[in-house]
């Protein structure tokens, strides 16, 4: 993993157990993680952006690891001008953006990001829902950066989701370290 930058939205996802890697916290949400990280490749082109932290399922039990190699804007609904559902309009950016390095060893999956935390019915239509996912895959595409990202099950996107979260986070740098070592390409 060397030259390989480690993106989390927050502190709390990677605490201290990432020292001895290149790490950037861009704050929680698709605005904050895409200039962020925007910020970060004028200055310098990592060989590979690896994006960790955690995520909701309800197809996955917490405490497991999702290799998220397909990425969907689950917030983006302009249906009642036409458009798809989740489809950006006037866009060339597929609806469904797969761009995504798959690692041995892990189950894949579709990642729903969005600047909510999602708890509904809907959070099943993906393997997992998280909030910076979509926006890191898609600077990473177009700067032509291979982008892998690995999501520590936190909760079950659902009516404890919350409370599951909270009790989740002190573990979650452990989870995410051992996975990242376990990490075949």
């Amino acid at each position: 993993m060397k030259d390989a930058l480690l993106v989390f939205a927050m502190e709390q996802e990677s605490q201290d157990v990432f020292d001895n890697y290149d790490v950037l916290h861009t704050g929680i949400g698709k605005v904050n993680a895409a200039y962020t990280l925007t910020r970060v490749l004028q200055k310098k082109r990592p060989k590979l952006v690896v994006n960790m932290g955690t995520a909701g399922s309800r197809k996955h039990k917490p405490g497991s690891i999702v290799n998220c190699t397909s990425f969907v804007q689950r917030d983006m609904d302009v249906t009642i001008l036409g458009f798809e559902k989740f489809q950006t309009p006037f866009s060339k950016t597929p609806l469904r953006l797969e761009y995504g390095v798959s690692s041995v060893g892990f189950p894949q999956g579709i990642c729903g990001t969005g600047d909510n935390f999602d708890a509904s019915e809907d959070s099943s239509a993906f393997d997992v829902v998280d909030m910076e996912g979509y926006a890191l895959a898609d600077i990473c595409q177009r700067e032509a950066i291979p982008f892998l990202c690995l999501k520590y099950i936190s909760d079950g996107a659902d009516g404890d989701a919350k409370k599951d979260w909270n009790e989740s986070l002190h573990e979650t740098a452990e989870k995410l370290k051992e996975a990242l070592e376990k990490v075949k390409l």
